[in-house]
């Protein structure tokens, strides 16, 4: 595949317009605003930092990395195994959910895009039932041959991205305030991916207290915006 469709690709898959209703979970983000604990630009800034190097960057990057590997060397088991891993990590009801709704539409979406490409991943998927979404994201990535660097960058860029348009909405803050996020966020990816790269599995880590803490609650939060 030549590096400007390699490029198109990653563009779509790293794509607010991506259906899989990303926009409408906030990974315990509004219960954070609720309680205090992000109330302005700053404190927004640090809890998605801090969970995006501890929690993102050290779990889900490694695992997607670990994905496409597995992927490229059609590896059933492997991608099966890191599937239900995945599954059993999601702290709370609404995470799960979160990750299996996300998973089904990429499921369906794959079916939709109608590329001959697809078709090994699209097989694998619907033998796994129960979908996580970094398998069939990493899936797709894998069989449109996007170098794992690169992919890892657009996978942790659009987490934070949503993070932050989560923020704008709950805080809420201003579209410059959005922007000096996403940069800020942005300068720190590139060495998060790379580290994600050489983290062995004994070394993934997801031990974030207060981003459980925070999805649990969520759950009972009176009034919101987000289905997480």
């Amino acid at each position: 595949m030549p590096p400007a469709l390699q490029l198109a690709r990653l563009l779509q898959l790293a794509s607010p317009a991506l259906p899989v209703g990303a926009y409408t979970y906030s990974q315990g983000l509004e219960w954070a605003v609720e309680a205090g604990v992000i109330r302005d630009e700053a404190s927004a800034g640090r809890w998605i930092a801090d969970l995006l190097a501890h929690g993102i960057g050290r779990y889900e990057a490694p695992l997607v990395f670990a994905l496409m590997n597995a992927w490229t060397a059609a590896n059933n088991a492997e991608i099966a195994r890191l599937n239900a891993e995945f599954l059993a990590s999601r702290e709370s009801a609404e995470l799960r959910a979160e990750t299996a709704q996300m998973g089904f539409s990429l499921h369906r979406l794959v079916r939709d895009l109608r590329d001959p490409g697809l078709s090994t991943v699209e097989e694998t998927l619907a033998g796994l039932g129960e979908l996580a979404f970094p398998t069939g994201w990493s899936g797709i990535a894998a069989a449109w041959k996007i170098e794992p660097s690169a992919a890892l960058t657009a996978y942790l860029w659009s987490w934070a991205e949503n993070q932050v348009m989560a923020a704008l909405k709950a805080v809420p803050l201003g579209q410059a305030s959005g922007q000096r996020l996403l940069a800020e966020l942005g300068g720190r990816i590139p060495d998060i991916a790379v580290d994600a790269l050489k983290l062995p599995e004994s070394e993934w880590s997801n031990f974030t207290p207060a981003f459980a803490i925070a999805c649990a609650r969520h759950e009972t939060q009176y009034s919101r915006l987000f289905r997480s």
